[in-house]
């Protein structure tokens, strides 16, 4: 028996938009339903190397299957200017909960892409307007497109407008898409203004402070606390949805202004889980603005993982490698 080992581009092969949408939703589901192992996320500071290694491991039973992985991943800030390396560089086991047998090794930075854009879709799907067909989207780095692609698979996306202080940036994501949709870059305030918005920025002052009066928001850049995108007078006005309590009130959207006291307990409408499974009501009538608080779960990797590694054997993607000796018994 062998593993899988799947670089960038194979994991980009595999990992089919709509599929890993479907699998995050379950993973959502099963979150909710107490079907899941997910310990917290584990932390190595090395203030010598200016940097860090994370750990995220966790088991979902998603009914039809389970699956079990961890994702192993840094944060290095001087790595593209020192080292000609990334600054976040992640890697994926993928196991059989049964027999605990490394089926696949991934590259877990794709990974993290794919599923954070799926993340955002199941959020989308649930609490914008059925008929969204505009999306804003702040800031043009890698997650970007994968917020695109995702969201305008459970939403009819027509016109996009993006916002970066990168010009060039801008240029490239309208290049990147102009043959699928009427993409054009604009101001924040005018990506604020559409159906959907999607923000992936790393600040810690908020850029966004107007958005349309039913406009549902993807903040997705708030992974560390002290990272804040969405003014708190947004938040405050909105109906709040978060994908983790825990990691959330340290290190998502919501951490500054819960940690002044300008957010509790009772300005969180559900965890995204609750709204997938029906304990919750998604988008009324009534419901204005929308903002989904993504964190990043472990056990989204775990699901989009396992969309990868079954195409991957269907389609023989990926090089098998030797790395349990099954002679020693």
């Amino acid at each position: 028996m062998q593993t899988l080992l799947l670089d960038p581009e194979a994991v980009e092969e595999a990992a089919e938009m709509p599929a890993v949408v479907d699998a995050v939703e379950e993973a959502f589901a099963a979150d909710a339903r107490d079907d899941v192992q997910m310990p917290a996320k584990s932390y190595i500071d090395l203030p010598e190397y200016n940097g860090d290694f994370r750990s995220m491991p966790a088991y979902m039973d998603a009914g039809d299957w389970d699956a079990a992985a961890v994702k192993w991943v840094n944060v290095h800030p001087d790595n593209p200017e020192d080292h000609d390396l990334p600054t976040v560089m992640g890697t994926v086991v993928y196991s059989d909960p049964e027999t605990a047998f490394p089926l696949a090794l991934l590259d877990g930075t794709t990974i993290t892409r794919e599923r954070t854009g799926a993340a955002a879709a199941v959020a989308t799907d649930y609490l914008a307007v059925e008929d969204a067909r505009t999306m804003g989207i702040v800031g043009a780095g890698v997650q970007s497109y994968t917020q695109l692609e995702a969201v305008a698979t459970v939403r009819p996306i027509k016109e996009v407008v993006v916002a970066d202080r990168d010009d060039e940036r801008v240029a490239e994501f309208v290049e990147a898409f102009d043959d699928r949709f009427d993409v054009r870059g604009g101001s924040i305030e005018e990506a604020g203004q559409c159906d959907v918005l999607s923000t992936v920025t790393p600040v810690e002052e908020p850029i966004v402070h107007s958005v349309g009066e039913r406009t549902h928001v993807n903040a997705i850049g708030a992974d560390a606390a002290g990272k804040h995108e969405i003014a708190d007078e947004i938040l405050l006005d909105a109906t709040l949805v978060i994908d983790d309590y825990e990691q959330c009130t340290h290190s998502g959207e919501i951490n500054v202004p819960w940690s002044a006291g300008v957010l509790g307990d009772d300005d969180l409408h559900a965890e995204l889980g609750e709204i997938v499974v029906g304990e919750k009501p998604g988008r009324t009538a009534e419901t204005g603005v929308t903002v989904f608080d993504s964190t990043g779960l472990a056990t989204q990797d775990v699901a989009a993982s396992h969309v990868v590694y079954e195409y991957a054997e269907e389609h023989g993607v990926g090089e098998p490698v030797s790395l349990v000796d099954t002679d020693v018994l």
